[in-house]
């Protein structure tokens, strides 16, 4: 067993092991998550960094982007490469998904800190006070602002890398339990309070409502033919090329291949779920949801009444839409063999 001793044998480790991956166009897909992307999120907004209310400013630096991405990768493929063909396979894909959880999670807290710290920043903000004291905890609550955001960029950054070896692994997106998962990039220029307040708010709006021309899609639970629904959307794509998909966000079929397609693409994907308050007829109304976004194209899949419904709701719209039926598929024994030759 090689012994890790720091960081440096950590990512001269992760090196080796991807230069020795027999799987090598696994290898590649990782390439997704490249070192530019760890460079843009883990970058340094200032000299010192604040990490709580209490504590002083010091001088601390960010983790190193690229050891950062090779422990990613060290961490999240030995556990699949350990467990493959043995009789623990099976758990790989559970306990990677608990990895990118964790740094969601992780996340998630940060964010919450970051929140505060923003409430107070902008308290203070709009009630000035000309003296020295309030000069100080205006800059340190914007320091504590932005090294708490500066965190989160870089975790967000972590999970998604291990979201894209957890991806290319089980051949699904991870999506967490409940929640929404975003990502963002920062800037390096320092803006006074208001400004900074103004600008998260804009990159936190664009996250959470990306903008966008809307392509809608929605399908059954039962459906084995991957490539058609792929088809269809990678035409679309090439016509639009900075669309939204917009699901009705059921875990199994139609919205599941979607989801996964989005996440290959790196297209952005909004989830309508059902609200359940509204008992039997909240699938009615989140078609009627989605309707209102005015998309500018559709892909519906032969499922359910709930199918027919949000078609017949965009015909009259005047979407232009694509009816994937269930007859059109090349046989399950057919696309399973093809599954087991990839």
């Amino acid at each position: 067993m090689t012994k890790i001793s720091n960081l440096s044998d950590l990512a001269i480790l992760a090196a080796e092991m991807r230069a020795a991956r027999i799987e090598a166009d696994i290898a590649d897909e990782f390439g997704h998550a490249n070192n530019g992307e760890y460079d843009a999120a883990f970058i340094e907004t200032s000299e010192m960094a604040k990490l709580s209310i209490v504590a002083e400013p010091e001088n601390a630096d960010m983790p190193d982007a690229h050891m950062s991405a090779a422990a990613v990768e060290l961490m999240m493929q030995t556990m699949f490469d350990v467990l493959r063909d043995t009789r623990m396979q099976e758990c790989a894909a559970d306990l990677a998904w608990g990895f990118c959880n964790s740094f969601h999670m992780v996340a998630k807290r940060i964010e919450g800190r970051e929140d505060d710290a923003a409430k107070k920043l902008g308290e203070l903000a709009r009630n000035f006070d000309p003296s020295e004291i309030y000069a100080v905890e205006l800059e340190e609550t914007q320091q504590l602002c932005q090294t708490l955001e500066g965190i989160r960029a870089a975790l967000e950054c972590m999970r998604d890398h291990a979201a894209e070896i957890y991806r290319v692994e089980t051949g699904r997106p991870f999506s967490t339990v409940k929640g929404s998962r975003v990502s963002s990039r920062l800037t390096a220029s320092v803006v006074d309070a208001r400004d900074f307040l103004a600008g998260r708010a804009q990159r936190r709006r664009e996250q959470y409502a990306p903008e966008g021309p809307v392509v809608a899609f929605s399908g059954g639970a039962e459906w084995h033919d991957d490539a058609l629904i792929w088809a269809r959307l990678d035409n679309i794509v090439k016509r639009i090329p900075n669309m939204i998909l917009v699901t009705t966000a059921q875990s199994r079929g139609c919205d599941t291949i979607a989801r996964t397609w989005a996440a290959s693409r790196d297209v952005k994907v909004v989830e309508f779920k059902l609200d359940t308050r509204k008992g039997g007829s909240a699938g009615f109304v989140r078609n009627d949801r989605i309707v209102a976004l005015k998309p500018v194209e559709a892909v519906v899949c032969e499922g359910s009444g709930i199918q027919a419904n949000l078609a017949q709701k965009l015909r009259n719209a005047g979407v232009p839409i694509h009816i994937l039926r269930r007859t059109q598929q090349r046989a399950d024994d057919f696309v399973a063999s093809k599954r087991t030759a990839h």
